[in-house]
């Protein structure tokens, strides 16, 4: 198979999804690529983008104390993941972004992967006018990052064996923040959390956010299109 072959994807666009369907549904896909690499087959590189039902999901190193409230008290569901990182929400008005990738046909590790994740992020704000920036010593995409005022618009918790990914990222477009209050977001007592409507101070058009944010994932990881 040719590069340009191999680091291709399929894009599969979502209504919004009930958490657990979705995370079945990535399940399903994961585990078929994680056959198909021990049968010697070719793998399949496939990117959902979708918005969540209201849902707070906790990682597999998380603190489930970071979740404030019963959850009996809102109207959100609660899963404990297999991603990495903390607690964090997810909801419509959010974009969330699942790519089941092959790492070895896009020639990355899993640092550059999560890199390669927040800059798609970067350089989709960007066409926005707002400068998103890294965090050290946390993943994820923020604003104002070296400063007091340091808030999170996109949260990354991944996945990987043996090179195949699963989980992503989580980028407020219209997000409730509210949502947030009710949780210590990625476990970080003294940072805030923002969306781009906020910071924008009007409603964006969810489906052209999408659009943008679809062509920075072509540009990082299919260059040769």
């Amino acid at each position: 198979m040719s590069k340009m072959g191999k680091n291709a994807f399929n894009l599969l666009l979502l209504n919004q999804t009930d958490y657990g369907l979705a995370l079945r549904l990535q399940e399903q896909l994961y585990e078929a690529q994680l056959a198909k690499l021990k049968s010697e087959e070719p793998t399949e590189n496939t990117l959902i983008f979708l918005q969540h039902d209201p849902v707070y999901t906790l990682g597999k190193s998380g603190d489930e104390s970071n979740l404030k409230v019963a959850i009996e008290e809102t109207d959100a569901t609660f899963y404990q993941t297999s991603r990495g990182g903390d607690i964090t929400y997810h909801g419509p008005g959010q974009l969330t972004v699942y790519p089941i990738f092959n790492l070895n046909h896009f020639e990355m590790g899993v640092r550059e992967y999560v890199e390669t994740l927040e800059q798609c992020v970067i350089d989709c704000i960007a066409e926005y006018g707002l400068k998103g920036e890294r965090l050290e010593g946390a993943s994820g995409v923020w604003l104002d990052a070296q400063s007091t005022k340091a808030r999170k618009i996109c949260a990354v918790g991944i996945k990987v064996s043996r090179g195949i990914t699963m989980h992503g990222l989580a980028f407020n477009v219209n997000t409730d923040l509210s949502y947030f209050e009710n949780i210590v977001p990625c476990g970080l007592e003294d940072k805030g959390v923002t969306s781009l409507t906020y910071e924008l101070g009007s409603a964006c058009d969810f489906k052209s956010v999408s659009e943008k944010l679809h062509r920075q994932f072509r540009k990082h990881f299919n260059p040769s299109l």
